[in-house]
């Protein structure tokens, strides 16, 4: 009885949402496949596009899955841990992001039956971290290396990775003339990290094809004042000069206040002035410099005098391709115009303006470093623009990891099917429970390879069957079969050059169980109440504490 007589022991705040146990568990898995079924019709050549309107009107179409996810307002909270996966397969290899979110909806999918059937999630935790061990294991001994290989043999490997990028974007019909030109900035910037040293530029109008690469520096020509027009376009061989400060005519930013008791000394004052600006357009000239660019404002007097001096200048150049035309011509960026010398000059082959389209884009190529690349890109919609800019930085970021981690394995499905034909034999070896969760790991891989036929269009089921067939040989010559395309069969992916870096392949799985190990390891989640309804019934007591409507100093009438 006095058991029964026990006070209520309130812990949390009124309002605080709390749901735990195997239900808790089921809605976050369900949660992550919802999210998995939306992205999945993205993945591969055949991929659909999604088209994402927010909430200011803005209109994104895409089939990247990071792109998606991060536009997707995702509240629930075990969901958020796909789109936190999606960004950083993308940040991390750039592409593979619906790959990765695929595999991590899959890989619940799997575990929910025996979540149902009463079996401890720590069990399928611990057998999935096993598998995914194994599986990476699996993908390196798979990989092949493209070292030692000659300049023009890597190139064109690198090429058939980007290509094998691009096939699943919308720029796919285009691939093999963007691989190139994606091959070619990569090898431009060499070993340098800086993925900003590639600029890319939309322009629209025109076709994909009217696209082209510079090898330099190319930007929007700036706002000019009267006597830019007079200023010669093209230079063979110039100095160029990088400035941070502003060549114009400025009044005094305070009040300054100055008394004079002739009014002859005035003129000396204005003279003292105009002195100033023309000192440091001398200098500027005395350098010998042909080009000169500035971050900040070159006024009209600034842009006639070069004019008269056939100087070509730009001001207002943005920070980002002031720093890259100062990586590829070797040059500094300068905040004052005094001794001036020729080692912070820069140079380039040729500098010129070219009309592209309704724009005009100065363009500095042949750069003696030779560190940077820009893409200018041109296409009809923005929308369609905007896409492209999204798939050559996947390209890029592709090329790139393959340039360091040179090891690349079939695609297509086949290293999928591949690893989970050899989980599947590994889990007939082991005693126990964890057999069955490595044997719901291996079947949840072949996601991959059944999503391909779903989204082309193909009998999934035969096609899975010809490469669960064609895997199982003995020989091991079936190991890089993939799904084909283009006829709806299978194919050596290997042979057809649909190659993709091992690394990408590694960081998805990587990435996919630890996602999915962390939404099996929660067993409650705790919501609070929203702090605005808390301040709104505070506010809602002060004024019934108060007397609402007839407060304290108020007069009664």
């Amino acid at each position: 009885m006095a058991s029964m007589m026990q006070p209520q022991i309130i812990l949390l705040k009124e309002g605080t949402d709390t749901s735990q146990g195997k239900a808790q568990l089921l809605s976050n898995i369900n949660a992550t496949t919802a999210i998995g079924d939306m992205i999945r019709t993205t993945l591969g050549p055949r991929g659909m596009d999604k088209l994402i309107h927010d909430d200011k009107g803005s209109v994104t179409i895409s089939n990247d899955g990071a792109t998606i996810m991060k536009l997707l307002d995702i509240v629930h909270p075990a969901a958020k841990i796909l789109v936190d996966i999606a960004k950083s397969q993308d940040s991390e290899v750039g592409d593979g992001t619906t790959t990765v979110v695929l595999l991590c909806a899959e890989f619940l999918k799997e575990a929910k039956p025996f979540i149902e059937d009463g079996v401890h999630a720590q069990n399928l935790i611990r057998s999935y971290r096993t598998a995914c061990t194994l599986a990476i294991e699996k993908v390196k001994e798979l990989a092949v290396s493209i070292e030692g290989k000659s300049v023009e043999e890597k190139k064109g490997m690198l090429g058939k990775c980007a290509a094998t990028t691009l096939s699943s974007k919308l720029i796919g019909g285009e691939k093999e003339f963007f691989a190139t030109m994606v091959v070619d900035a990569v090898m431009a910037i060499g070993n340098d990290d800086r993925l900003n040293l590639i600029g890319i530029k939309k322009v629209p109008g025109g076709n994909m094809r009217d696209s082209f690469l510079v090898d330099g520096v190319a930007f929007k020509k700036t706002f000019s004042y009267a006597g830019f027009e007079q200023q010669p376009k093209k230079f063979v061989n110039p100095k160029i000069l990088l400035l941070n400060i502003e060549l114009e005519l400025k009044s005094e930013k305070e009040n300054a206040e100055i008394r004079l008791s002739d009014p002859s000394q005035y003129q000396s004052i204005v003279d003292a002035e105009w002195n100033i600006i023309y000192d440091k357009l001398d200098k500027c000239v005395d350098s010998g410099a042909k080009v000169v660019l500035s971050r900040l404002a070159i006024g009209d007097l600034a842009t006639q005098y070069f004019a008269d001096r056939d100087i070509f200048c730009a001001g207002r150049v943005g920070e980002e391709d002031l720093n890259r035309v100062a990586a590829a011509s070797g040059g500094t960026v300068q905040t004052s115009v005094n001794n001036i010398i020729d080692e912070i000059l820069g140079t380039c082959e040729i500098f010129e303006e070219k009309q592209v389209g309704g724009e005009r884009f100065n363009i500095f190529s042949g750069c003696p470093s030779g560190r940077t690349a820009t893409i200018v890109l041109r296409g009809g919609a923005d929308q369609f623009i905007e896409e492209a800019e999204r798939s050559l930085h996947d390209a890029i970021m592709i090329v790139r990891r393959a340039v360091k981690n040179s090891t690349v394995v079939p695609g297509g499905g086949a290293i999928d099917m591949e690893i989970s034909k050899y989980l599947r034999q590994h889990s007939r070896t082991i005693a126990g429970k964890s057999q069955l969760f490595i044997n719901s790991y291996a079947k949840a891989l072949e996601v991959i390879p059944r999503q391909l036929c779903d989204n082309a269009g193909f009998d999934a089921t035969d096609v899975l069957n010809k490469l669960r067939q064609k895997h199982a040989m003995q020989s091991g010559e079936g190991a890089s079969y993939g799904v084909d395309i283009n006829t709806g069969g299978i194919a050596d992916s290997f042979a057809n050059f649909v190659w993709e870096p091992a690394v990408v392949k590694i960081n998805a799985i990587n990435a996919a169980t630890e996602a999915a190990c962390l939404i099996l390891s929660v067993d409650e989640t705790v919501k609070n109440p929203k702090s605005e309804s808390a301040q709104g019934d505070a506010a809602g007591a002060m004024g019934r504490g108060r007397g609402g409507g007839r407060g304290r100093g108020m007069r009664r009438r």
